[in-house]
């Protein structure tokens, strides 16, 4: 549906506004503080999206079948725990967890399962996973291949951030150097053989959700992005070869107005550090370009249909913000994976936003509010000056391997819990207007516990149908290449093609990578 050019009363709409309170270049020019684009939304909407995966690849490609029917434009994929740690479902480590948080997947077959009748070629694909994102991005590009869909016809993103997963998340397998490597080797075969594909998404979510302040959402994850393009750098990498698939995740939280000038500040600051520090002549590189999602930590088990107001109000921000990509969260999902209902209601958030609220109608229209721009400045400058302070410690990593960047975290979220508690920051219906009546409860998606089972036999007949010496040969490729400089995403796509397992791969690697073990911060 194309833009209003006039409203309801009659008013001609311009397609962006500006005047001595904006002060900034227009929408589309650097460093891009308005958006990336200069008709942003009139031209065409965000991409809705929302996060699924639960139980086996048949059913969470029924519930993406489900979403797609009604509207969603793209597929994000939520694996479980014991795929996201690099173990198969039969694993003694997985026992409990298959499925549970996510799909499980561990072979080609579960693959082709999650998204059969699904046309990659036409559907993006964003897949949240990070120590062994390699792997799954192996197994996307098996099945297409299986398929005789050309890699350049892929669009998606593979979160492969594994930085956050040591301060954050905690869903790390190797140590940081041969994890930057797994990063950098995805960078590097995708620039060649993948040019649609966004090879990492540096998010900044994850940080939030652990407890970090908008500030430091922002700091945290531009160090980590400078990171990532050192790294690729002292692989012989281009900024501008690699920068154009950076792609970046950010949280939407309830303070409305900082969550919009975040969005704006991390906008200016990203293109001003590709140009200035890394040298970038491409405007793609400068581009920031990000996917949003609503705060889950905001989220509340007492009356959780309070929270589709809290979802509302954060996807409104992350739209007027300029975000490229959006999911919004279930109103039930402090309660459990959400129901098919739940995430309908929360696609309709999108779309209402996108169809009846006529903010798409103008390219930011915020532009201008002395609130928004003032806030946009002050977080510019504080986040630079964080930024400069992890750079003198040697960089992101070395923030990272220190514990540093974790304790920072972990002292906002003492901070933000203790205001809380104390009744400083008000929680609705949690610390504020509680009822005394329990209300109705409502329903919740359960995993049923045959569901593990049923993966466990589906795995162990696949193994069975494998060609062993194959398999043998594939798997010494990917000791061989670990073992030395190679590009280590050829032997991954013929190691899942000759049916190795996620499990597998993962145990090879672990043999010449090592695991990481998390320590205490040493003061």
């Amino acid at each position: 549906m194309p833009a209003r050019e006039i409203n309801a009363s009659g008013i001609p709409l311009q397609p962006y506004y500006d005047g001595p309170a904006t002060g900034r270049t227009p929408p589309g020019r650097f460093p891009f503080t308005r958006g990336i684009r200069k008709d942003m939304y009139r031209g065409r909407h965000w991409t809705m999206r929302q996060y699924a995966g639960f139980a086996s690849a048949a059913e969470s490609n029924a519930r993406y079948r489900y979403l797609l029917e009604h509207g969603v434009t793209g597929l994000s994929v939520a694996f479980d725990l014991p795929t996201q740690l690099g173990y198969d479902s039969d694993a003694p480590q997985s026992r409990g967890e298959v499925g549970k948080v996510g799909v499980a997947i561990d072979t080609i077959a579960d693959v082709e399962t999650l998204f059969a009748d699904i046309p990659l070629d036409r559907v993006t694909v964003s897949m949240t996973i990070n120590a062994p994102a390699a792997i799954l991005l192996a197994l996307v590009l098996a099945v297409a291949r299986r398929r005789g869909i050309p890699f350049e016809k892929l669009g998606g993103t593979v979160q492969n951030d594994v930085l956050k997963e040591y301060v954050a998340r905690g869903t790390y397998i190797f140590p940081p150097v041969p994890s930057m490597r797994l990063v950098t080797d995805v960078m590097a075969y995708c620039a060649e053989h993948v040019p649609n594909w966004n090879t990492i998404s540096i998010s900044g979510y994850h940080i939030r959700e652990a407890g970090s302040t908008a500030l430091q959402e922002i700091a945290f994850t531009l160090a980590n992005a400078k990171a990532y393009l050192h790294a690729a750098e002292r692989t012989g990498l281009g900024v501008d070869d690699v920068a154009p698939r950076v792609s970046f995740f950010w949280n939407a939280h309830n303070d409305f107005f900082e969550e919009v000038a975040k969005f704006r500040a991390a906008r200016t600051l990203w293109a001003q550090i590709v140009r200035d520090e890394f040298g970038s002549h491409d405007p793609r590189s400068q581009m920031l370009r990000f996917h949003t999602q609503t705060g889950g930590s905001t989220l509340t088990a007492q009356e959780p249909e309070n929270n589709v107001v809290r979802v509302t109000l954060q996807a409104l921000a992350a739209v007027l913000g300029g975000t490229q990509s959006l999911h919004t969260n279930g109103a039930d999902e402090a309660l459990g994976l959400p129901t098919a209902e739940a995430a309908r209601v929360a696609l309709r958030t999108q779309q209402i936003i996108a169809f009846e609220s006529g903010v798409t109608d103008v390219v930011d229209p915020l532009a201008g509010s002395y609130y928004v721009e003032s806030l946009t400045d002050d977080l510019i400058v504080r986040a630079r000056a964080l930024i400069a302070e992890i750079d003198a410690m040697g960089g992101a990593v070395a923030a990272v391997e220190s514990g540093w960047m974790a304790e920072a975290i972990g002292e906002s979220a003492y901070r933000a819990q203790q205001a809380i508690e104390r009744g400083e920051a008000s929680v609705v219906g949690v610390n504020a207007f509680v009822e005394t009546t329990q209300a109705p409860p409502i329903p919740i998606q359960r995993i049923d516990a045959s569901s593990e089972r049923l993966q466990v036999e589906r795995l162990r007949a696949f193994r069975e149908r494998r060609d062993p010496v194959r398999l043998e040969a594939a798997l010494t490729a990917v000791r061989a290449a670990a073992e030395g400089t190679a590009n280590l995403m050829p032997p991954f796509i013929e190691a899942v093609d000759a049916g190795a397992s996620v499990g597998e791969i993962a145990t090879v690697l672990r043999s010449v990578f090592g695991t990481h073990v998390a320590h205490e911060r040493i003061a």
